[in-house]
């Protein structure tokens, strides 16, 4: 039977999370509360959402102190992307797009994935750069916006302090560089067709973790 413990909050909603993958949730993590799990038990631990700022990030001799004992952790979507990127060398397993782009270097920032939230809902109160980059692709191949536009956008965002960053924030940050219609345009896109790339690695991990949670030749520490 293993134990598993996921951190998460604003990347997936709780309800979906526990859809597809029964384990004892808990906010996003912060330091030391890898090595809380691990003396509590875990066997496997998901990492999806961590804090940044406002609080000591989880650190990378933790991760590894998990690994050492056996631990099979596994990250995605946003600290968790982050930090696999990062240890995957080391034992840490990384699942997800988000995670393959700061493996390839696309990603080099914290900043990409970074976010506020609300902590009594875990609500995300604005918007990921990285979920941002993905929409403005988006609006792009559905011809909403035309590639100056979306460069225009890019840096747009890019300018915005990350707890600011909201799609009619980022419209505005364009100023004259998007023509008023196209900006409407866009804004009336992503009421509809935002993509939300850290919610889709989210749920990558978790039905990764329910497949080798259940297979019989899956043990701690390979």
């Amino acid at each position: 039977m293993q134990t598993i413990i996921v951190f998460l909050g604003p990347s997936l909603e709780r309800e979906t999370a526990e859809a597809i993958l029964p384990a004892e949730y808990r906010p996003p993590a912060k330091r030391g509360d890898l090595l809380r799990a691990v003396e509590e038990g875990a066997t496997i631990i998901g990492l999806i959402d961590g804090v940044f700022h406002q609080e000591s990030a989880v650190a990378h001799r933790e991760i590894l102190a998990a690994i050492r004992k056996g631990v099979k952790v596994i990250g995605a979507s946003s600290m968790g992307a982050l930090r696999a990127a990062e240890m995957d060398t080391l034992g840490m397993m990384g699942i997800g797009e988000i995670y393959r782009m700061f493996k390839s270097g696309e990603l080099i920032s914290d900043d990409e994935v970074a976010l506020v939230f609300d902590p009594e809902t875990g609500f995300s109160l604005s918007e990921p750069l990285i979920n941002i980059r993905f929409t403005l692709r988006e609006a792009e191949r559905q011809g909403v916006l035309s590639l100056k536009d979306h460069v225009a956008l890019l840096a747009a965002a890019q300018s915005v302090f990350y707890p600011q960053r909201t799609y009619g924030r980022i419209v505005s940050a364009a100023g004259a560089a998007l023509d008023p219609a196209t900006g409407d345009g866009f804004l009336a896109f992503t009421k509809l067709h935002a993509v939300d790339r850290k919610r889709e690695d989210a749920i990558l991990a978790l039905t990764h973790i329910a497949h080798i949670s259940t297979d019989p030749s899956f043990c701690t520490g390979t």
